[in-house]
């Protein structure tokens, strides 16, 4: 008896850094949703920075991290 195999063609990453407007909406999910998941390690695709003497954060999510964890690639900036 034959095995089935499935293939997936792997895009071709460059280590964008996947903005978080655009993830969210992959995900049809709030902005701050995504910022708050990742801040405290629940969404594994990317990290967030806060400098000493800030309050903000910067992030950054690369496109192959993004792809693995929800399925979402888009070889340019929408």
């Amino acid at each position: 008896m034959t095995e089935a195999q499935n293939y997936q063609e792997i895009p071709h990453f460059t280590g964008r850094n996947v903005s978080i407007a655009e993830i969210a909406d992959a995900m049809h999910k709030d902005r701050q949703f995504v910022r708050v998941g990742i801040q405290k390690g629940y969404l594994k695709f990317g990290v967030a920075f806060k400098s000493e003497n800030s309050t903000e954060y910067s992030y950054y999510c690369p496109d192959k991290r993004v792809w693995e964890e929800i399925g979402y690639f888009c070889p340019e900036a929408v």
